[in-house]
């Protein structure tokens, strides 16, 4: 074998290596996402043991970080990626560990859910959760749309729907204080829904992290400590990055 087809075999077989570990990151993501949804269902149905299996399915989320994490270490002491591909690597490592900590927030979510059950419903079935949810799961589920494409342009726009979140986590918090003030009755209530809001909050900023690296992915450019405007402008070389 000729060295130039050397070369050109061993980065077939990082690329098929890199392409699986991708795979399963999506799959990672898209046990994650169902999680989500299936916790919230849980809470607006009132539904006790849909709350407890989601809350035992952490463990497989758990597993499969673990997996994905020794199997970027294999192509690590094997493959000797270059930078480009080492800066894939590092991107990986960093989007199972987002996509876990999503999973403990769910975790949170179904517990919560499990326990309110227990308690006669409100009339809104947790409304202000319902919207806050389906804000969340959309940036999750885009995030890992982008993730697949390798999509820097679609990630920015992702990560700006985080402030949308926090304005309406912060607007349900306010108004659960109001609750609280009003009628000591919905104190319980009251805290378990703060609990959750901020769990949805908290999985929106891992949404967010995901869309950065995707950009570190892309363009090499970290950018965890940019507003989205200055990430833009940085990429497109107006600020001295191009």
């Amino acid at each position: 074998m000729e060295p130039a087809d050397l070369g050109h075999h061993i980065s077939r077989r990082f690329n098929e290596d890199l392409e699986r570990v991708r795979t399963k990151v999506l799959q990672m993501g898209g046990f994650v996402e169902q999680q989500l949804e299936q916790a919230v269902t849980a809470l607006v149905e009132g539904d006790s043991q849909l709350g407890e299996e989601v809350a035992l399915g952490d463990h497989k989320v758990n597993q499969m970080e673990v997996g994905i994490d020794e199997e970027c270490g294999k192509i690590l002491a094997t493959r000797q990626p270059t930078a480009s591909d080492l800066r894939v690597i590092v991107a990986i490592i960093k989007t199972i560990t987002d996509l876990e900590r999503i999973g403990d927030e769910v975790e949170k979510i179904a517990i919560i859910a499990s326990r309110l059950a227990a308690v006669e419903p409100p009339v809104d079935r947790y409304r202000e959760v319902r919207h806050l949810s389906r804000l969340v799961t959309e940036m999750v589920h885009d995030s890992l749309h982008a993730f697949a494409r390798l999509d820097a342009t679609e990630a920015l726009e992702i990560a700006r729907r985080d402030r949308v979140v926090d304005e309406e986590y912060e607007a349900i918090q306010r108004q659960n204080i109001t609750y609280m003030m009003e009628d000591p009755r919905s104190i319980r209530r009251a805290l378990e829904v703060m609990w959750v809001v901020r769990a949805l909050e908290r999985i929106g900023d891992h949404a967010k992290n995901i869309c950065e690296y995707i950009v570190y992915m892309v363009h090499g450019k970290d950018i965890r400590h940019l507003s989205p405007e200055d990430a833009e402008a940085q990429l497109q070389g107006r600020e001295g990055f191009g």
